[in-house]
């Protein structure tokens, strides 16, 4: 297997079933009485998404006693700022599309270690398909019938071959504008931001850009665990590092993930649209 021997073995395991059984768990949710109400930011919230992060975060902490533990659906914990392990859980990220019975949704875990993101497991539930990655391990695929199979992002470095994922639910026109400065003219939509960048870590595509201040901690640690493990490449939309150590949860200066072949060059070319100076809104 994949992960065995190494010194995140445990943490894989625990996590590729509890992504599973809470993803289990919100299908069951969804194909009853799906209750959606509607939470700071105009953004909707499900009693599947409060029972898949309940589920998630006592199983984390019975397995990780010492571990801080933060989920979108609760209330912030500012231990996190000064612990050395601490855990992102989005236990549905792309609810708009899980609500409209789409596939552009998973579960997400990721595990920042001194402030950075390390480990990340990502389950998409309609294709029964886990993402994996830590530390040194690389980034694996888990597909039902198949054995587990180490992915690599591509080897795309022309900007204007790349090919883009980009929101399903949020895509607004400044999307069109990255595209004309970039000449891109393939665009695939989706909603989970751990889906896309698992689409990137497969090499299926290239680039994902979000030119908004939404995104928070837990929607990019496990997908940027992933990424970077298969060879990719994650920042802020100006080409910074993400910050996990921020009394804010907020990513105010957007995201941009990529191969990595590609991102100087897109950074160089998205500057003039959001300069650094400037804030996104």
């Amino acid at each position: 297997m994949p992960f065995e021997g190494t010194e995140f073995q445990r943490e894989i395991e625990v996590c590729l079933e509890l992504t599973r059984e809470a993803g289990i768990l919100a299908i069951r949710c969804r194909d009853g009485d799906l209750h959606v109400e509607m939470k700071d930011g105009d953004e909707p919230v499900t009693v599947a998404d409060r029972m898949a992060s309940d589920y998630i975060v006592s199983r984390l902490a019975k397995e990780f006693p010492d571990d801080t533990i933060i989920s979108e659906e609760n209330a912030d914990d500012l231990a996190r700022l000064t612990a050395e392990r601490v855990w992102y859980v989005d236990p549905i990220d792309g609810t708009k599309d899980f609500i409209r019975g789409d596939e552009g949704f998973c579960v997400m875990v990721g595990l920042t270690i001194k402030g950075r993101p390390g480990l990340g497991v990502i389950y998409q539930p309609t294709g029964r398909r886990s993402f994996a990655a830590a530390p040194g391990c690389g980034t694996w695929l888990y597909a039902p019938g198949e054995e587990p199979q180490q992915v690599r992002v591509s080897d795309t470095s022309d900007p204007t071959k790349v090919r883009l994922v980009a929101s399903k639910s949020h895509r607004d026109e400044k999307i069109d504008s990255v595209k004309s400065a970039l000449g891109i003219a393939n665009e695939f939509n989706i909603g989970s931001v751990g889906l896309k960048l698992g689409l990137i870590a497969v090499g299926e595509r290239d680039l994902y850009v979000n030119p908004t201040p939404r995104c928070k901690y837990w929607d990019t640690c496990g997908p940027e665990a992933l990424l970077v493990e298969a060879g990719g490449l994650m920042t802020d939309i100006n080409g910074r590092p993400l910050r996990y150590d921020e009394e804010d949860t907020h990513h105010h200066r957007g995201l941009l993930a990529s191969n990595g072949k590609v991102h100087e060059a897109v950074v160089a070319k998205l500057n003039p649209l959001f300069p650094p100076d400037r804030a996104i809104e």
